[in-house]
């Protein structure tokens, strides 16, 4: 059975920080590749930023210099640093692993608000 189970979500100022961590099991979690996603009420779920079996990343152009993804293979983690948060980073943020089947996670609220 294959469970993402995301993880560091809450309430942050303007200007502050989150960690979030999306911990995997039943999956050869080394050979996915890992994307975090997000949906604010009212939109599409978009993609925020990815990271490859091979550890190329790849990141939305509205958090470019703000987010960083990162994984310990050794963990079967993947961890979205979130830095200088703004209201509209807002959303709930979603675990997905991708391959030829995509599994998520159930999400965790991030609030950005003063």
């Amino acid at each position: 059975q294959v469970q993402l189970v995301e993880s560091g979500g809450g309430l942050v100022q303007p200007g502050g920080s989150l960690r979030l961590s999306c911990a995997a099991s039943g999956i050869v979690f080394s050979i996915y590749a890992m994307n975090w996603y997000r949906q604010a009420p009212g939109k599409q779920r978009e993609l925020v930023a990815a990271i490859t079996s091979g550890r190329s990343t790849n990141y939305a152009e509205s958090v470019k210099g703000r987010f960083t993804i990162s994984r310990d293979n050794a963990l079967k983690t993947v961890y979205l640093q979130m830095n200088n948060l703004k209201p509209e980073d807002t959303a709930v943020y979603y675990c997905n692993a991708a391959r030829v089947t995509s599994y998520w996670g159930q999400g965790t609220q991030v609030t950005v608000s003063s």
